[in-house]
């Protein structure tokens, strides 16, 4: 109990020069928010909400974003269980190479995929040349520019989620005879199945604000290219009021993220 209460005593201790920072810190983050909030047109909201450009731009987006997701998965659940189980030379560098895209501009991304994916591109010319595909200013390339920005989110919550799990549940299915596609299936993801959804969540609300990448690779073309960030982007000079709704759109999408994953959060914390 005396360790409690000085442990209470330390923390009911809020030093000025701490506090204040702290507040201003906060009012930095939040002030801005409400300022969204507050010039919102609430009275035209549903008749904004509904009309053509927004609800374009909102089904493109969220079609992309979902597509992107899917994508991620496919690829990143592979490559989040090789960098956490696969005893392979340069571990190290492969997984800085693939966080590389969280600190990377996105832009330089776009620049990035232009040069490999565009039609005289390492790898585009080959798409172009033998198989007619373009990826570039299409709804593909919308679609290939979120994934290469927010599979790395994915990439990381499973493989601390494969580090954290049992490994000797996979032992023991080795050992009663399950191969190892089967022992992944069967008791490898459904173990790790929390930070997949984790990832995948934070995955596709990455991908559905996305904007350097998309603009660069893809471009701003309405209804083909033309997502939600980007609507904002040409909004903002045509219907200040239109940036505005679809600003709050994005804005509950990210607070739903963060309210569907606050439990493991929380789990993490403690």
């Amino acid at each position: 109990m005396n360790r409690l209460a000085r442990r209470r005593a330390v923390r009911g201790r809020r030093p000025l020069a701490l506090m204040l920072p702290a507040v201003c810190g906060l009012a930095f983050l939040l002030v801005p928010l409400l300022g969204l909030l507050v010039r919102a047109p609430w009275a035209s909201l549903p008749e904004r909400m509904l009309s053509a450009e927004v609800g374009a731009a909102l089904r493109l987006s969220l079609v992309c974003a979902s597509v992107a997701t899917v994508l991620c998965l496919v690829l990143g659940i592979p490559l989040a269980w090789l960098l956490a189980r696969a005893e392979l030379p340069g571990t190290g560098l492969i997984r800085a190479l693939v966080t590389v895209p969280l600190v990377l501009p996105p832009v330089v991304g776009g620049v990035a995929l232009l040069l490999v994916l565009g039609r005289r591109g390492l790898v585009g010319r080959y798409l172009y040349e033998w198989f007619g595909v373009s990826l570039p200013f299409t709804t593909a390339g919308v679609i290939v520019a979120e994934a290469f920005v927010a599979m790395p989110f994915l990439v990381i919550s499973v493989e601390g989620a494969l580090r954290s799990s049992d490994p000797r549940f996979e032992e023991a299915a080795a050992t009663l005879g399950a191969g190892r596609w089967y022992t992944f299936r069967r008791v490898t993801l459904p173990s790790v199945l929390p930070g997949v959804v984790a990832g995948g969540v934070l995955c596709w609300a990455r991908a559905l604000g996305e904007f350097g990448a998309t603009i660069t690779f893809a471009g701003n073309f309405p209804g083909r290219t033309t997502t939600m960030p980007l609507a904002v982007y040409l909004a903002l000079e045509t219907d200040p009021q239109d940036a505005i709704v679809l600003s709050l759109v994005l804005l509950a999408v990210s607070v739903a993220v963060l309210i569907a994953l606050r439990e493991r959060w929380i789990r993490g914390a403690m």
